[in-house]
């Protein structure tokens, strides 16, 4: 399906923050339905862009035209922590059906009853529940959970709330900044399928490359203070920017020699008088030459890890294993085998207990029962997003290093600074003042310093540009110790990942599958998991499908069905009570009696409707509840 109609029209625009121009003369137009991935450097101004388009920023030139009716949403912060349920939270998202719903409740004009019940039939508002219900399921909440109180839920979780209404709301002009910052692996996976199929304009910014690739049709990229547009997932547009840069090498190579004779000359002759004008004239030329900077000279963003020395394998023995908090284990039966050089991805659903693996694994929890072995010298390294937000914001990363390493001199210390990116600047800049990036950098050297044998990464790309993720790759790829990671970046874990290990129903084993089959596994969960389960059709009868949670879903859109029939048979009475009225057949309320039988008519229609999808919800839970 072609889209022609632009959604959102960027014209020439410019913006400076603090005398820092971020756009100059930068225009795009992005067409009505498309899913675009906003790309750039952090710092660019892609968040900043967001804000301009919301109209929370001035302008300095330029402008930015929508249509005119364009309803734009995006998710600005967590939902606040109030006694509404999830679900609630959800479904008052929809401002239009929340309004009409009240006014259902009080409407006492049966013409504005009728008009009421349209809109509603129009809107779909009946399905609502499920749809909100289906959305929140997505992102990762039980049905039990969506009937509590949004105050029950941690900053995190209510962000996904956040998002969970804004999708639901379905604006015309969907702003996403991350959204995957603040989602597991399942809940990333399926937001990309949900937004696939979103029915309008999407723009993400985001660095997540196979996101990138799935989710999205086209890439806007912010380089320069200008503005691009790409048709294509993002692999198309990074082959296309790698044959720019090819051309741009070999163009800023031809610069570099002219203005290295240009300064050879200077060189040679400013010494002497009677060049010495041609000789400043050329020193002119060469301030005012524009330099093309070639691909090396864009500063890498490396990472470099210390490597520890070898172990005997296996590093971590497990058998018969079972851990957990008081006397309540999480996970049993747990026979798992660590050397030095595997790559184990952990997969498994929010809740199912990758962090108490990690927390066993990392010494900071121990067996319940079972036996554990693991080498005497054995070094493990942890990193977790809630370590970037521990760190020291009025210290320097510089002072971290020092507290972390007392004795040991400063140019060592700088050196390894400099080797997760962080250069002198950065070095001396108190954390709080760091970006996000930076300061996943600072968390991730500190995990790293004493070279241990294994590393677990806890979302380690959250905040890191898609240059930074490249970097992190290599770096894992080189590195000789052990690797365990969870991540929500698919790309990041089939790069590095050569073992998959699930978390589910209480214990963990080998996934022997790959990671789009687990992909494909969790958008169609009717499936059966893994290669094994193929063997065994029997124990997964299909009509054993309808969750508690679809139950309960169904349970309520036949509720609501029949209050709707209710509600429609009320008003069928009034109207009916209203043309028995014989005054109403006298000659001087011909047109009285038009209109009234008109809105008789409608509400007919209207009851008829909602009958059909009554007896359709109905039929709807007896097969689920058969």
């Amino acid at each position: 399906m072609v889209h022609t109609a632009p959604m959102l029209r960027i014209s020439d625009i410019s913006y400076s923050v603090e005398g820092r121009p971020l756009f100059e003369g930068a225009s795009a137009v992005i067409p009505d339905g498309h899913k675009v991935g906003l790309v750039g450097r952090n710092g660019a101004g892609k968040t900043t862009l967001f804000k301009i388009i919301r109209g929370e920023l001035g302008l300095d030139g330029g402008q930015i035209s929508l249509p005119s009716r364009a309803r734009i949403g995006g998710v600005a912060q967590e939902v606040p922590s109030s006694s509404t349920s999830l679900i609630d939270t959800v479904l008052e998202a929809d401002t239009e059906r929340a309004a009409l719903l009240r006014e259902a409740e009080t409407a006492s004009d049966p013409n504005r009853i009728a008009e009421v019940q349209t809109r509603l039939a129009d809107i779909d508002a009946w399905s609502a529940e499920a749809r909100a219900a289906s959305i929140l399921k997505g992102l990762g909440f039980d049905a039990e959970e969506q009937l509590m109180p949004c105050s029950d839920f941690s900053g995190g979780w209510r962000m996904r709330v956040a998002l969970a209404a804004v999708l639901f709301a379905q604006p015309d002009l969907l702003l996403l900044d991350e959204p995957t910052n603040y989602l597991d692996l399942e809940g990333a996976l399926w937001l990309e399928a949900y937004l696939a199929k979103y029915p309008h304009t999407v723009i993400i910014i985001s660095h997540d490359r196979g996101l990138l690739n799935r989710a999205v049709g086209a890439i806007l990229h912010l380089e320069d203070r200008k503005l691009t547009f790409y048709q294509g997932p993002y692999d198309q547009f990074a082959r296309q920017r790698a044959e720019q840069r090819a051309v741009q090498a070999a163009m800023a190579k031809k610069q570099q020699a002219r203005r290295d004779h240009m300064q050879s000359f200077v060189d040679r002759f400013k010494a002497k008088a009677s060049k010495a004008k041609q000789a400043q004239s050329r020193l002119k030329m060469i301030e005012k030459m524009d330099m093309i900077a070639s691909p090396e000279q864009v500063a890498k963003r490396v990472f470099t890890f210390p490597e520890p020395d070898e172990l005997s394998p296996p590093i971590i023995s497990i058998e018969g294993g079972s851990v957990g908090y008081t006397d309540e284990p999480v996970l049993s039966r747990l026979n798992l085998r660590i050397d030095q050089d595997d790559r184990i991805a952990l997969l498994g659903k929010n809740g199912q207990g990758k962090s108490t693996l990690s927390k066993l694994l990392s010494n900071r929890l121990v067996l319940m029962n079972g036996k554990s072995v693991q080498s005497n010298k054995l070094r493990v390294g942890f990193f977790a997003q809630h370590q970037v937000d521990e760190l020291h914001i009025d210290e320097t990363p510089l002072q971290h290093m020092i507290t972390a390493r007392p004795g040991v001199m400063q140019s060592k210390l700088r050196a390894q600074l400099a080797g997760f990116g962080l250069g002198p600047d950065q070095a001396e800049t108190e954390v709080g003042r760091l970006s996000g990036g930076q300061k996943a950098r600072l968390s991730l050297l500190l995990a790293t310093l004493d070279a241990p044998h294994l590393l677990i990464l806890d979302e380690p790309t959250n905040h890191l540009d898609i240059e930074s993720r490249e970097a992190l790759v290599e770096a894992l790829t080189q590195y000789s110790g052990a690797v365990i990671l969870v991540s929500h970046d698919m790309h990041l874990l089939s790069m590095v990942a050569d073992r998959l290990w699930l978390v589910s129903d209480g214990t963990v084993k080998p996934f022997d599958d790959d990671l789009e089959a687990y992909r494909k596994m969790l958008l169609t969960p009717d499936k059966p998991q893994g290669k094994n389960s193929r063997k065994q059709p029997a124990e997964a009868p299909r009509p054993k499908r309808a969750s508690r949670d679809e139950v309960l879903g169904l349970r309520s859109e036949a509720r609501k069905a029949e209050a709707r029939v209710e509600k429609l048979n009320e008003m069928r009475d009034k109207l009916a009570k209203k043309l028995a009225d014989p005054a109403l057949y006298e000659d001087s309320k011909v047109g009285e009696l038009t209109v009234w039988n008109k809105k008789y008519a409608e509400v007919m229609e209207a009851l008829d409707r909602a009958e059909t999808l009554w007896m359709t919800a109905l039929q709807k839970l007896e097969t689920a509840e058969a």
